[in-house]
């Protein structure tokens, strides 16, 4: 067989593995179900290996197929970076951008503006998934995240700082007229508070002290929530205290349907990054991307 055919088989089961079927792979690529279907057996043949399960139902990989599909992808990511390399200085975004973002922040403000991109530039094409854990991009076969936090060092990747968000204590009138409001970070001890939680841990609050200085505060974790949006809805119901970032709970404490206490305490702010592989970091769709969320930063965008 020659090379170009097992391009060609290559090519076949990746697009059959990304669609999840062989008739939508047969019309992306234009030929007939049976072509895609005899290049991806032939290509099974070849290795000696099953790439997917078949059933009358559906199709998936197996975990050949998975380990495959992963080096697969990153084959073609070099090709496509050798293209960018070449092209840099003409080409516009396209192809498709794997993206991973934290739930209500990505959803609230960053999906918005990946979507306006994909509407200037049609020929670019999104996978887009919400996670707050921590993601592997060079073994998920992602090409941008965006994470909310102090960053660990990670080799391999690259980083660019967005903007921050501010945090404040805040709680719902009803809540505060049956329990009170704290006075002092003292008394969040005896109150019933909504915390984040990632990594099977409670996220600890910052709080200012009197000298200026930012201290972390375990507050009791009496609900605990994977998710900003679930916090907040948590928090207008009456569940309890919660620190969230001021972009998410501006408008509520604007229309009173929350308060804010401690504001003597508040002023933490957590930093806000995209990072990306080093090895894709030409690819002119992530850099636009990239260009695109920092002007969007300093216009005020994000917050």
């Amino acid at each position: 067989m020659r090379k170009t055919d097992h391009l060609g088989s290559i090519t076949a089961f990746v697009t059959t593995a990304q669609l999840g079927s062989f008739t939508a792979a047969a019309e992306r690529l234009g030929l007939t179900k049976s072509a895609v279907g005899k290049s991806v057996s032939r290509l099974e043949e070849r290795l000696g290996l099953r790439l997917f399960q078949r059933s009358t139902r559906r199709l998936s990989l197996t975990p050949d197929g998975e380990r495959f599909l992963s080096s697969c992808q990153n084959a073609i990511d070099i090709l496509e970076q050798a293209e960018a390399e070449l092209t840099s200085h003409i080409s516009q975004p396209a192809g498709r951008l794997r993206v991973d973002l934290p739930a209500a922040f990505g959803r609230q403000r960053i999906l918005p503006i990946l979507l306006q991109i994909t509407r200037d530039f049609p020929e670019l094409a999104l996978t887009v998934t919400f996670s707050e854990r921590f993601v592997d991009l060079i073994d998920e076969g992602i090409d941008l995240v965006i994470r909310i936090g102090e960053l660990a060092d990670s080799s391999g990747l690259v980083a660019r700082r967005l903007t921050t968000q501010k945090l404040v204590i805040c709680a719902a009138p009803d809540y505060l007229q049956r329990q009170g409001e704290p006075a002092a970070p003292a008394e969040l001890n005896q109150h019933q508070c909504v915390v984040g939680f990632r990594r099977n841990q409670p996220i600890s609050w910052l709080l200012k002290q009197s000298n200026g200085q930012m201290l972390r505060f375990t507050p009791p974790a009496t609900h605990e929530l994977a998710d900003g949006d679930a916090m907040l809805a948590a928090t207008l119901a009456g569940c309890g205290l919660a620190q969230l970032p001021l972009w998410l709970v501006g408008k509520y404490l604007a229309s009173g349907e929350l308060r804010e206490v401690l504001s003597g305490h508040s002023g933490g702010e957590v930093p806000i990054s995209a990072m990306w592989p080093k090895s894709r970091q030409l690819l002119p769709r992530i850099r636009y991307v990239v260009d695109t969320l920092v002007k969007a930063a300093e216009d005020g965008l994000l917050d």
